[in-house]
């Protein structure tokens, strides 16, 4: 009766511990979707001219990247999502120039604080392909950011030029 017990107890423990991390895990993969999720919905906004709306989902992305770093054991993956919490946060501050640059009428040259955003995205962008330059997620998803961050270093030097700002 006593082994029935113990090996009961034991059953019931390990049983429990496989629960909670099947529920961490499943938390962690729910959060990386939701990661892409708001990706998506900000390149969305943007194909809609919403650039507010698109400044709004990147910066949530660039919230939870940075929680998710955070929470991290490895290394590497703490480093990759430092890199995405960075090109996330370039991509809000390019957004957030563009929507301040329409609000003020579009006019040339752009505002200071047209060009000031996006001296901050260059800021932010260096440090995220720094970051993503050798860091590894390690199971293959969403490895492309270095490369994203790459093309956006040209889509921000071309905006800059666009809004005339100094360098």
């Amino acid at each position: 009766m006593r082994n029935l017990r113990t090996a009961l107890v034991a059953i019931i423990s390990m049983t429990v511990a496989w629960t909670l991390a099947s529920v961490a895990f499943g938390q962690m993969m729910g959060e990386e979707a939701e990661l892409e999720r708001l990706q998506n919905k900000a390149e969305e906004s943007m194909a809609n001219e919403d650039a507010d709306g698109a400044a709004m989902s990147i910066g949530k992305a660039a919230l939870m990247a940075g929680q998710l770093a955070s929470r991290q054991k490895d290394a590497g993956r703490t480093q990759w999502y430092r890199g995405a919490e960075s090109l996330f946060r370039a991509q809000e501050h390019t957004y957030r120039a563009q929507a301040l640059f329409v609000r003020a009428g579009g006019q040339l040259p752009a505002s200071s604080g047209v060009c000031g955003s996006m001296k901050l995205a260059k800021q932010s962008l260096g440090k995220a392909v720094t970051l993503l330059v050798d860091a590894d997620p390690g199971d293959g998803r969403l490895q492309n950011l270095h490369t994203i961050a790459t093309e956006w270093a040209k889509t921000i030097d071309g905006m800059t030029a666009d809004f005339q700002c100094g360098s």
